[in-house]
Order: C-alpha cells, then sequence, then structure tokens
C-alpha cells in the first residue's frame, strides 16, 4: 500500500509595492544635460580666454579684445556692411552648393546603375579629390574671368567629390537584401536609385553633405580673399582682406566671426534637425 502525501498548501497573500519616490533632479544637474548649455559655456570660456590673452598682449593691431571685436561687429551688422557682404557671399555659396549636389547626384547615380559609370567615378575621384579646389582659382580666372563663374567652379569642384565618394560609399554598403528586393518589385535604373539606395545610404548622404558644405564655405572664403569682387561686390572674403590692408584688425575679426557664426548656424539649425528627423529617427545612428 503506497502513501500518497500532498504537498503542503500555502496561503496566498497580496502584497502592495509601493514604487519608491523619484526624487526630482536637481536644477543644475538638469540644466547640463542640455546640449545647448554645455556649448554656450564652452564658447564663454573661449570668449573669457581671448580677453584675458588680448589685454595681456596689449596690442590692438595685432589681436583685439573679444569686446572691441563684438562691437565692430554690431556696427558692421548695424550699418549693414556686413550684412552684404554675407548676402553676396552666400547667394554664390548656394547656387554652387546646389550645382554640385546635382552633379555628384548625377555620377553617383551612374555609378549605381552601369559599370562604366563606376570605373569613371573611381577614376575621376581618385584624380579630382585630393587636388585642393583653390588650386583651380588660376586656371578659372583664365577660363571664366574676373566673375561668379570661376567662383561657382572652384565651389562645384569642392563639392562634387566628397559627395560623391560619401554617397557612393554608402551605396555600397547597402545589404543584398534590399537590393533583391527592389528588383523584386522590378525597379532599375533611377527608380531604384531613388527608392533603394538613397533611403538606405542615407547616413553616408547626409556626411558628405556637410563635408561638401564644410569645404565650400572655406573654398569661396579663400578664393574671395584672392579677387574678392564679383560683379563689382565684395563677399566675405574681401571684406575680410579689404580691413586688413587698412589695418582694421577689429573689423577683420569680425568678418572672421561672421564665418564661425554662419557655420555654427549651418551645422546646428540645418543638418542637426535634418538628421533628428531623418536617420536617428530611423534608428540608423545614434
Amino acid at each position: 500500500m503506497s502513501l500518497v502525501i500532498d504537498p503542503p498548501i500555502r496561503q496566498e497573500r497580496e502584497y502592495t509595492v509601493t514604487p519608491p519616490a523619484l526624487r526630482p533632479a536637481a536644477p543644475a544637474r538638469s540644466a547640463w544635460r542640455q546640449g545647448w548649455l554645455r556649448k554656450s559655456l564652452i564658447l564663454l570660456l573661449l570668449a573669457a580666454l581671448w580677453e584675458a590673452i588680448a589685454r595681456w598682449q596689449n596690442n590692438d593691431l595685432l589681436l583685439p579684445t573679444f569686446l572691441q571685436t563684438a562691437q565692430a561687429f554690431l556696427q558692421g551688422i548695424t550699418s549693414g556692411e556686413l550684412l552684404d557682404r554675407v548676402r553676396v557671399s552666400l547667394t554664390v555659396l548656394l547656387q554652387g552648393y546646389a550645382a554640385g549636389i546635382l552633379a555628384a547626384f548625377a555620377l553617383t547615380a551612374l555609378a549605381a546603375s552601369t559599370r562604366i559609370g563606376r570605373d569613371l567615378l573611381e577614376t575621376l575621384t581618385a584624380m579630382f579629390n585630393p587636388l585642393p579646389a583653390i588650386a583651380l582659382l588660376p586656371l578659372a580666372l583664365l577660363w571664366f574671368g574676373l566673375g561668379k563663374a570661376s567662383l561657382l567652379f572652384v565651389i562645384v569642384h569642392a563639392v562634387l567629390w566628397p559627395l560623391a565618394v560619401g554617397a557612393y560609399a554608402g551605396f555600397q554598403s547597402v545589404p543584398d537584401t534590399l537590393r533583391m528586393a527592389g528588383r523584386n518589385y522590378g525597379l532599375s535604373g533611377l527608380r531604384f536609385v531613388l527608392h533603394i539606395l538613397v533611403p538606405a545610404a542615407l547616413p553616408s548622404i547626409l556626411s558628405g553633405l556637410k563635408i561638401g558644405w564644410a569645404f565650400a564655405w572655406r573654398t569661396l572664403i579663400a578664393a574671395e580673399l584672392v579677387f574678392g569682387t564679383t560683379a563689382g561686390q565684395g563677399g566675405l572674403g574681401w571684406y575680410i582682406f579689404q580691413n586688413r590692408n587698412e589695418l582694421y584688425t577689429d573689423k577683420v575679426f569680425a568678418g572672421l566671426a561672421a564665418v564661425i557664426l554662419i557655420g555654427l548656424f549651418i551645422d546646428n539649425v540645418v543638418f542637426r534637425p535634418l538628421e533628428t528627423l531623418t536617420i536617428r529617427r530611423w534608428g540608423m545612428q545614434r
């Protein structure tokens, strides 16, 4: 006769777990998490260091103080002179930048679609990508004369090759699964590039756009420093060069500050929101 031993019955009880009260973060710690605040503090520290070095050196001709530069910058803004120079430079820059983007996209789309296009892109980038755009300025002056066409030529060269290299590298990294899915839907040629390759290679394309923008901006300023005026109007680079000749060092630094501020504005107001709305939103970049 076998004995059956029943397991003991445990009484069930309900427990109410109260989560611990979350302590609000300290105001200083919460504010420190804001990226714009940290960057603003860095800029303030750099300005204070600049002011201290300039006062220690005590030579306005070589290095004006930060306050003198800020005053010259505000005077250029209120008089409209600095704004006019910025407008001239940005107008030429946007035209050359757009033309460089179109040329890079056409060349990269051809390389992604045909073997001849791929060989052409690899050959041209190996030839012209290491060549500084400003080195082509004498040739541009010989071909197009003293005018906007010469500036556009060197800007397109500055934008075309880094953007084409970045976009093509992004196209090469697209998984075969996506390529096969696009072909199964009957996509080919330009439609295949637009609907499959471009979305998948978007991080590399945006990186190429940022690099191309930086190259174009500094190439334009350097070209304006060399021959400056376009149709009788000088840009920001010519503003810097002209004030250097007249020994207005504070205005020279004001022009350089305008170059830096425009670069910060484009990076934080144009490219950063674009990255947030696209590749970061889709989890393609941290």
